[in-house]
This record gives structure tokens, sequence and C-alpha cells, in this order.
């Protein structure tokens, strides 16, 4: 009888604590010791092409989990690690998590995401040192948008964001109703209408990788009218024509006008980017838009900018009325990569030459040490660091 009455004490106790234990867990987003199994992590995972290698992610309510790939085989990576940064498309706020070994071939942060069961988040990847063998190779790092345990309806909004555009006509996915998967061999492309679905069913091949088809030709004397109505380069902002013959890029079956060919390789890594700024949020064709109504992209009237303004320590500077467009093209800190007035900024510093603008003061000791590197992250965002006067 007295270890039975122990028994039941005890259980008086922890009882209580086990039903308080779920809603502590989806409160918060909490280091967990515990993982799921291979098979169930692979049940929600999606497939990354590289190149020569291909990245599984995987993401549950129990953690995330990346495999690495090369003809079929995973890959060793004991030697990796990682870093994840992790937010819902209704909150601010960044999660960040560590990628480390588990066995020889996967990289695997173990963290209770309960709380995100069934919603859709963005996450970025910094994974270091790839197997020599691997292009790219040394540092990796991508964005990709996953949904944590999710429904076949969940998974196919997250494919829809992933894609982000119709390959036939270049439109937004969603700006022509609900998009219409399209089965290509083992892959499922998204398009906009049901008139894109017979363009991708006649002619697979060109459309199986779901990004849009881009032509590269020069502008001829039928494109004057609508190079007149664009009349600025979305990638450098420069008049067209200034620089020569005009470019005529389609993206689908929407013409975007360039001022040089070092403008492709920009339009090719982001092309709905650039057609949103040509066009606006849902492209319209611009053979048929009146030029009133055409939405052309916001032009910067000097690309200038100077540090008469009054120093937060030496050599970080207040900003001004004229450094506002600027800010708003950068968007974020190319030393911490948040947002410029995340930590008491924007502030702005010399960079060989040009503004950079950073979130904190801190920032500006690594800026003055390597200059031209942080031009170059800038540069590879697609961002045109101003000149100092």
């Amino acid at each position: 009888m007295r270890c039975l009455g122990s028994f039941i004490l005890v259980l008086a106790l922890v009882l209580p604590a086990l039903a308080q234990a779920p809603r502590r867990i989806t409160e918060h987003l909490t280091q967990s010791p515990t993982s799921a199994s291979g098979e169930e992590r692979r049940s929600s995972g999606i497939v990354r092409d590289f190149g020569s290698f291909q990245i599984e992610t995987v993401i549950h309510d129990s953690g995330l989990q990346l495999l690495l790939k090369a003809d079929g085989q995973d890959l060793q990576i004991a030697d990796a690690r990682g870093v994840v940064m992790l937010k819902t498309a209704d909150e601010t706020k960044r999660y960040r998590f560590d990628l480390l070994p588990e066995g020889k071939a996967m990289l695997v942060a173990n963290v209770n995401l309960v709380r995100l069961k069934g919603k859709q988040v963005e996450i970025e990847v910094l994974v270091a040192p790839l197997p020599p063998k691997l292009t790219p190779t040394g540092t990796l790092k991508y964005r990709d948008v996953i949904t944590v345990a999710p429904s076949e309806a969940q998974l196919a909004a997250a494919a829809v964001a992933r894609q982000g555009i119709c390959p036939v006509s270049g439109k937004r996915l969603g700006s022509m109703g609900t998009p219409v998967a399209v089965r290509v061999g083992k892959a499922t492309v998204y398009a906009c209408c049901s008139a894109c679905v017979e363009s991708i069913e006649r002619n697979p091949a060109k459309f199986a990788t779901g990004k849009p088809s881009i032509l590269v030709s020069t502008a001829t004397a039928g494109d004057a009218e609508a190079i007149a109505r664009q009349r600025v380069c979305p990638v450098m902002d420069e008049p067209l024509g200034g620089m020569g013959q005009p470019l005529k890029v389609m993206i689908g079956d929407k013409p975007v006008y360039l001022c040089c060919k070092g403008c492709v390789k920009k339009i090719e890594a982001e092309p709905l980017k650039y057609l949103e700024m040509v066009y606006g949020s849902v492209p319209a064709s611009p053979m048929t838009e009146s030029p009133e109504k055409a939405t052309r992209p916001a032009r910067i009237p000097n690309r200038n900018v100077g540090l008469e303004e009054s120093e937060v320590r030496p050599g970080v500077f207040h900003v001004s009325q004229d450094d506002k467009l600027f800010i708003a093209a950068q968007k974020r800190c190319p030393v911490m990569d948040e947002p410029l007035d995340a930590m008491g900024g924007p502030y702005k510093v010399n960079a060989a030459g040009k503004a950079i603008y950073i979130c904190c003061s801190g920032c500006a000791k690594r800026i003055a040490s390597q200059p031209e590197k942080y031009l170059r992250i800038l540069e590879q965002q697609g961002v045109e660091a101003p000149l100092i006067r």
C-alpha cells in the first residue's frame, strides 16, 4: 500500500507538468534534443539543383535536414557546418539555427517547430565547406520557400512561390487566377492560365525547368515605340540608347529593353524582379498599354551622395534626404544581412569612394577593412552603390 501511495503521489506531481508541456512547446522556438526519423524527414523534402549536385531540404515540426546528392548518391559532408535563418511570411523576426553533421551525408538542425506546423516559411541556408569536387566550391548560400509538415495544398503553394512566374507568359503566378499544375516528366510546372498549359504540353522540353524562356536580340525599328515608353534600362537605370542600340530581351512573351549586354545576366538571375520594375506587379503587354498607364522603373536623378551630414562617429555618417532612394534600393546591410533600420540605422560609410548603407555603426570597421568585398556583395544583389561627391 505504501508503494501504491507513493506512485499516486508521483503521478499527481508529474501529470500537471506534462499537461502544460504542449502549450510551452507551441509558444517558443527552442533547441530540441530529438529528431524525426530519416523516412519522416524525407516525406516533406524539396530538391534544389545546383548543376553538379543537388540539395534536398527537409523541414518538419522537429527540425530541418539537408542532404547533398550527386548522380543520385548521398555525398560525404561530415566536415561541413552550416547556419539556417528562418522566418514566416507573417513575422518580421528571423530565427537562427546551427546545422551540424548527422552521420556522413546530412546536416541537421534539431529544433522544435511545432508552432510553425502547416505554415509556409522562408529559409536562408549557408553551408561550408563543400566537397572539393563540386562546383561551386567553398561556401554555398541559398534561399528557399518551404512548408512545415505540409499538406498537398501547402506543398503546391510553396512550389508556386518558388517558381514565382509562368514560364510561358512571364506573368507572376496567381495574377491570372489559380495557377495550373502541368506534369512534365517527373516534375511539376505551374502555368498562369489554361492557354499557357497548352504551350507547355506542346513543347514540354522547353518549359521543363519551370523558368521562363529568355531570348536576347538587338532591338529593331519596330521596337521604337516600346523603347520610348520604357525609357530607361531597369538594371542600370540609364537611358535606352545611351550605350548603343538597345537589346531586346523576351522573358516569356514580355519584352524588356536593356542598355547593354552586361545587363543580361541580371535579367537571367531575377527575371520577375525586372519584369515588375518595367510592368508593375502584374505584367501587361506594352504593345496594348498606353504611355500614361505604363509603369516605369523609379529613376534616381543622380548617382552621387555627399558626406556633409554629421558623423555618428569617425567614418560613420547620418543619412540625408538624398540617400533615401539608394537606401530603398539597397534594403539590407551587406555585413549583417539585416534590414537597414533593424539596429538603429541606416548609416552611411565611405567604401572606396562609394556609399554603402549599414544597419549599425559597428559594421563600419568591416567595410573599412574590406570595402571591395562588400561592394561585390551589393553588386551580386543587383545594387549599384552611389559615388560620393
